[in-house]
């Protein structure tokens, strides 16, 4: 939690921002796993803790925009609560040190809202994500939940994102925390990855050191895989062996839910082979190539294809692809190999406000997403500006469902050699990813520790 005057100072620049109505908050419930009494851990709405700082469950908010009334709904615990919990500050002590001083039952809310509705006013709210938003929508404001989404107010999500999306100083020295507990996690894995270990074994050990210090926990479920060519892999499913590439996606949320995302690839033997070096060399150039990008006023998307742009150059060089790189990178060819996008927000989520949309976070107003296959996955697109803070992640990869569909469906044979492809069907994948804040004058990786990117680097962490 930061100071008082802090989240005081972000409720009135919001107010001031949107120009009037009633602003509605929903924080999070508790939710059952498989039972009411066995419940997932909890996590706070990150806008909820960005505007009112309290980090627990059955709380809801209201600004009166117009009046400049403030006030937290929630209840007191009862005797059968404490059992349970033991003896906790009550909610009007907690509201006050948000800088809060009216407080009033969970009950009073539907009243409240129904009387500003009955008045006329304006209730502005977010997109719903979760199952018990979308009825507590419905039954406050009577708004069926196919209806919600599109009834969003768009002056909030758009003032909302627009303050969260900028960093202050103490934000960005709560989330270099968290970048530096990242990177202790793949410190740790370098020195575990070897043949005959598991990726569970990788995936607890990664887990221990985000949760080890008060509050900490996992930004994210990890990706710990030597399947890289499956982006998005939880299963932990392998035993390591020689000649694999472990690929690490993983990162730590601190005490205050700001977070750090990076991801690493690293041999499982004691070096990569040739042919995995050339790879991972290439992928390094695409990364830097990207990071040359990096600069207020820039759009994202030059680092995205700047990044693509070089892996065309290197699937040339390969033989793999043949024409000219800008034109694969341009066309959407390249994303045969690279099928996501370079980066994304990172913040209180590790998809800034993905909740709110990508197209108001990603994207300038006016500029449209595209729907291409590689293209449609950039989450990042519009120009830089001081105190935004992203990933940057290239990757290469050799899936084969996607080269057999496209060589099956006859897609951009003018740059790509399909036959060319089948050795590499095995490969699997790779990609690296560092955390970037920009400055007034470029940009700078955040985070006080280094993590292994080059080849020299990557060996020497290994056998440490």
């Amino acid at each position: 939690m930061f100071s008082k005057e802090t989240y005081l100072r972000r409720r009135a620049r919001l107010r001031e921002k949107v120009g009037g109505g009633v602003l509605l908050f929903l924080g999070n419930n508790q939710v059952g796993m498989n039972y009411e009494g066995n419940e997932y851990e909890f996590r706070q709405d990150s806008s909820f803790l960005y505007f009112w700082g309290l980090d627990y469950a059955g709380l809801s908010a209201v600004i009166d925009a117009d009046s400049g009334d403030e006030m937290i709904f929630g209840d007191e615990l009862t005797i059968d609560d404490i059992v349970w919990t033991g003896t906790m500050p009550s909610l009007a002590d907690n509201a006050r040190l948000v800088g809060v001083e009216k407080t009033l039952p969970v009950k009073e809310l539907k009243e409240y809202l129904r009387k500003a509705m009955h008045q006329g006013r304006n209730i502005r709210f977010l997109p719903p994500y979760r199952g018990d938003h979308y009825l507590r929508l419905m039954d406050l404001l009577g708004i069926l939940p196919d209806a919600q989404a599109v009834r969003a107010d768009e002056p909030l999500i758009k003032a909302i994102v627009d303050m969260r999306i900028h960093k202050t100083a103490e934000e960005i020295a709560v989330i270099e925390d968290a970048v530096d507990v990242s990177t202790m996690m793949h410190l740790e894995a370098y020195r575990r990855v070897r043949p005959g270990v598991h990726e569970s074994e990788i995936a607890s050990s990664v887990l221990k050191i985000a949760t080890k210090r008060p509050g900490g926990r996992l930004a994210f479920p990890t990706i710990a895989t030597v399947a890289g060519q499956v982006l998005h892999n939880h299963g932990f499913i392998h035993t390591l062996k020689e000649g694999d590439i472990f690929l690490l996606d993983a990162g730590a949320e601190n005490a205050t839910h700001y977070c750090g995302d990076l991801s690493s690839s690293m041999p499982v033997g004691e070096r990569f082979t040739r042919r995995q070096e050339e790879i991972y060399n290439l992928h390094l150039r695409s990364f830097q190539a990207a990071v040359d990008q990096l600069r207020p006023g820039n759009p994202y998307r030059n680092a995205h294809l700047a990044a693509a742009e070089v892996i065309a150059e290197g699937m040339i060089d390969l033989g793999l692809m043949k024409g000219n790189p800008r034109d694969i990178a341009e066309s959407g060819a390249y994303a045969l190999v690279f099928p996501c996008g370079t980066g994304h927000m990172m913040g209180l989520d590790v998809h800034n406000m993905e909740n709110l949309g990508e197209q108001y976070v990603g994207y300038a107003d006016g500029e449209k997403k595209s729907t291409q296959f590689g293209f449609k996955s950039l989450r990042l697109a519009r120009p830089l500006e001081p105190g935004f803070i992203f990933t940057v992640e290239p990757g290469i990869y050799f899936i084969p469902e996607l080269i057999d569909l496209w060589k099956a469906e006859g897609r951009f044979k003018e740059f790509i050699n399909y036959d060319k492809f089948e050795p590499w069907k095995g490969f699997g994948g790779l990609r690296n990813e560092l955390d970037y804040v920009i400055t007034e004058n470029g940009a700078r990786v955040l985070g006080t520790l280094k993590k292994p990117m080059t080849l020299e680097e990557v060996y020497n962490a290994k056998n440490q």
